[in-house]
């Protein structure tokens, strides 16, 4: 009741601000037209065109009213099969994920990561950290198609590549998940990846098996393997949440799909660098030609379409 109540406080104050907003740029405007100030009046029309997005955006995120769409955000990316290429194409996911959280003003934490052996990452769990985490990135969950020049081959023959994105709630304490540590797994391992100071020549990390579900979870993050445990009993406890939801959902097929079916030939989005450059969702049918504002993490034009898409078939 009182995240309800946060989350009602959270909307009134961004209408009542963007209102405040609009009417300060109004006033501007109309100031700088009877001057004949055309400096100003064009810094007026972008106040104006700046509210109307922060407006959109406040209009989707009014939306956002699933049980744990206010909740931070699991993310797994995991690297298809093809090797370097693949590889290198998860990383790149990474990367844009990683700046759409950092442009949105959230914060971004490494849980897991395994490099791969040339170039990019074979798999990395992330959790990201900030409100409406979970609601705006389930929309990402799928698999994502890549076509390009490879770097990697002489020959510069075009190659296509697939990674797949998983994302699943953070479940907070008001949320219970009953777990039998008797259905559960526990294996530890030394820590892999790029380096640095979390790094360690002890069996530190932790991988969690869920052997009712086949879910599996692994943490590597912290230096000591009791925090790690702690962490990976987290992430599985989201992730069996994750499940549960996806059953009280399995009537709304079209949010099914979408969802669940993420199978190597049901790619929900195409990333294409030649020999033309487009980047297409495949659910929405929104496309764009700046691949690389895109991989730079301006996602927010899909993530909308998607996230309105889907509030749409939950309501019919």
């Amino acid at each position: 009741m009182s995240r309800d109540r946060s989350r009602l406080a959270a909307s009134v104050g961004a209408v009542q601000s963007l209102q405040s907003d609009l009417e300060d740029a109004l006033g501007y405007a109309e100031l700088a037209d009877e001057e004949g100030d055309e400096a100003s009046l064009e810094e007026a029309r972008a106040q104006l065109k700046e509210i109307k997005e922060r407006a959109a955006r406040a209009e989707l995120e009014a939306l956002l009213s699933g049980e744990a769409d206010g909740n931070d955000a699991f993310v797994e990316i995991n690297s298809g099969a093809g090797g370097t290429e693949s590889n290198d194409w998860a990383g790149m996911l990474l990367r844009m994920y990683t700046r759409w959280a950092h442009a949105h003003g959230m914060e971004v934490e490494f849980l897991e990561e395994t490099s791969g052996e040339q170039a990019g990452i074979k798999s990395v769990t992330l959790q990201v950290k900030g409100t409406n985490a979970y609601g705006w990135l389930k929309t990402e969950g799928g698999v994502h198609r890549l076509v390009r020049i490879s770097p990697f081959d002489a020959a510069a023959k075009r190659h296509t590549s697939f990674a797949s994105v998983w994302v699943y709630p953070v479940v907070d304490d008001t949320i219970e998940i009953e777990i039998n540590p008797a259905d559960v797994r526990t294996d530890t391992y030394r820590a892999s990846g790029a380096g640095g100071q979390h790094v360690n020549k002890t069996d530190s990390a932790v991988r969690l098996t869920h052997i009712p579900t086949g879910i599996v979870v692994a943490c590597q993050n912290q230096r000591s393997q009791h925090q790690n445990r702690d962490q990976a009993w987290k992430m599985l406890k989201a992730r069996l949440y994750e499940a549960e939801l996806e059953k009280r959902e399995a009537a709304q097929q079209a949010l099914e799909d979408q969802k669940t079916d993420i199978g190597w030939g049901h790619q929900i989005r195409s990333y294409v660098l030649q020999p033309y450059q487009m980047v297409k969702d495949l659910r929405t049918e929104v496309e764009t030609s700046d691949t690389q504002g895109v991989l730079d993490g301006d996602l927010d034009q899909f993530m909308g379409a998607a996230l309105a898409q889907r509030v749409g078939a939950t309501r019919e």
